[in-house]
């Protein structure tokens, strides 16, 4: 049983994205935002697994987090598919302190990618009728975002990256 597990790991870790996507807990939030949830499981993932494995599991998400918004006509998919290949060129390293401090920067980068593809989508769909209220309130969730998922990210993805490695370990 402990050897399922462990085999299993990182799909059933992927299985939590969407519970704490719609779990939305409200305090670890700040000014409403929430941190970028599918950026902890797509860094350490994409960075053991590659570039197009990155971007498989960032279409994945893409689709199950697009599911369960359905009321919304803007897709996450660009942007993860884009973070996880991204991810997947970067390296592992060895140093424990700078492999900290690299996953906060690195999910905050990501954050502000896929937040500001997300607001592209918007403001193109709103083109017409845009106000410069909509652009503002925009910039501040992205910020926000960027924030949260740069504070939260080195003690996430570390963890994960260590099970995922243990995980592949086991299971050769």
């Amino acid at each position: 049983m402990n050897k399922f597990f462990t085999n299993k790991l990182s799909i059933l870790s992927f299985i939590f994205i969407p519970i704490i996507f719609l779990w939305h807990p409200n305090w670890l939030g700040f000014l409403g935002v929430q941190p970028y949830w599918p950026l902890f499981w797509l860094l350490p993932w994409s960075m053991i697994n590659g570039s197009v494995n990155g971007s498989v599991f960032g279409l994945f998400l893409g689709l199950i987090l697009d599911s369960l918004t359905l009321d919304n006509n803007f897709s996450q998919i660009p942007g993860l598919m884009f973070c996880g290949f991204l991810f997947g060129r970067i390296k592992l390293n060895n140093d424990i302190l700078v492999g900290h401090f690299r996953h906060g920067l690195i999910c905050s980068f990501g954050s502000f990618l896929c937040g500001t593809l997300h607001l592209s989508q918007i403001l193109f769909k709103n083109f017409s009728d845009s106000n410069s209220l909509m652009f503002i309130s925009g910039i501040k969730n992205i910020l926000a975002e960027v924030f949260l998922t740069g504070l939260f990210a080195p003690f996430i993805c570390s963890q994960l990256l260590r099970m995922f490695k243990l995980s592949r370990i086991k299971l050769n």
